[in-house]
């Protein structure tokens, strides 16, 4: 079977680590290797970047775009490829969409400058799939763990910015995006649609 790389995106509260864990659950129900990763912190060097990103002071733009390349080149080079050339479903919460919009949106510094460099970070790797939680910033204000991180630390007009940018870049970029609110089983069922004619597709005869 030829490995995966699907991409769960979305503002804090969002739901992203839920539904993460949840579509590998019923990957691995259905036969598949798959492994549930995240975006900073997904490698051991990411542990210590993720660290100085969100339990740290403040942080310049330009050195939180670097530093997030950063942990993006180790965890592809340490566990994305790794799993992807052994055939496995790599699903990760947050990727190159996340830098897009923290940084080359909110942060002003631009979509194409940090795209060039998460280009140069991902040394070709781009994801089958790119899927968008997309709640209201009630939903999302309600879910967020209120002062746990540097980022969920920012103000409600800098979650709402965020959010807007989830929006508009994903229209522009062709990201699949799905309502994020209600039950968990009911938002994974959303997102199971949407990844099943990528496992229907892989168990189709040749």
């Amino acid at each position: 079977m030829t490995g995966r790389f699907v991409v769960l995106e979305g503002g804090d509260g969002s739901g992203k680590s839920t539904q993460r864990d949840l579509l590998v659950a019923w990957l691995q129900s259905s036969g598949i290797d798959a492994v549930a990763t995240l975006e900073p912190g997904g490698s051991e060097l990411g542990v210590s970047l993720r660290k100085l990103l969100l339990d740290g002071g403040a942080i310049a733009p330009r050195a939180e775009a670097l530093l997030m390349a950063a942990d993006r080149a180790q965890h592809i080079a340490d566990v994305i490829r790794p799993a992807l050339a052994r055939g496995a479903w790599v699903v990760s919460d947050r990727h190159v969409p996340s830098s897009l919009v923290y940084q080359g949106v909110v942060r002003d510094l631009g979509v194409d400058a940090v795209g060039a460099l998460s280009v140069f970070a991902a040394d070709g790797l781009v994801p089958d799939l790119v899927v968008v939680l997309d709640v209201d910033d009630a939903t999302a204000e309600e879910r967020r763990s209120p002062g746990s991180d540097r980022m969920e630390r920012e103000g409600d007009a800098f979650h709402e910015h965020v959010r807007r940018a989830y929006r508009t870049l994903a229209e522009a970029k062709g990201w699949t995006v799905i309502a994020g609110a209600g039950p968990p089983e009911a938002v994974a069922a959303r997102l199971r649609a949407v990844v099943e004619p990528f496992v229907n597709a892989e168990s189709a005869p040749s």
